[in-house]
């Protein structure tokens, strides 16, 4: 589901008259006509709100000769009302969908197809999202000897120091002793809070 979907959704829900029109489909299918009597609006505003509905897909429609009962679909109500929660509070969602996007497009433009490092961005959010890639492929609670981390980080980048200093400035590393174990992941610097 993308964020303009979910926004859409909200436009669509942002009228009372079309809330009240949900309310009275949840209860069962009912014809133009009726939903305007029950409402005190007229049919042409009932069908102006039917479209905008149905664009939601929160209403279905059946024909029985001559008339077209609506009915609510609820699974679509579900699902949309679901996932703004999901946005709110963190789960899997359209916003984690479009930052994935963001990050794919940053590794795309700064690495190369056989995964070298083109140039280590000046920009600190493309930065964190350059660093967290490289960060990725070590493993969380092995001990690194320096000379074994500067081994690893020319596969991407022939500057070595600058990302090794970079690590631990943005925590994902932290160094004692001239030994380097990678951070839990809720303690690196996120390129999300940019």
């Amino acid at each position: 589901m993308q964020l303009s979907k979910l926004v859409e959704f909200h436009k669509v829900m942002g009228d009372p008259t079309r809330i009240r029109i949900l309310v009275l489909l949840a209860k069962g299918p009912l014809h133009g006509q009726a939903l305007a009597g029950k409402l005190g609006v007229t049919p042409p505003t009932i069908t102006h709100h039917i479209t905008k509905l149905r664009e939601a897909g929160l209403i279905t429609q059946k024909r029985d000769k001559n008339t077209i009962y609506f009915g609510l679909n609820a699974a679509v109500l579900k699902q949309q009302t679901k996932a703004i929660t999901d946005v709110i509070f963190g789960h899997e969602t359209v916003l984690d969908e479009s930052k994935r996007e963001e990050k794919q497009e940053v590794l795309h433009n700064f690495f190369t197809k056989e995964g070298k490092l083109k140039t280590i961005p000046s920009q600190r959010k493309k930065r964190l999202i350059v660093l967290e890639h490289i960060v990725n492929g070590l493993d969380i609670g092995k001990k690194y000897e320096e000379k074994e981390l500067n081994e690893y980080i020319k596969k991407f980048h022939e500057d070595y120091a600058t990302l090794r200093r970079e690590f631990i400035m943005n925590h994902y590393m932290y160094r004692e002793n001239g030994v380097y174990e990678v951070n839990p992941p809720e303690m690196w610097a996120k390129s999300e809070s940019l």
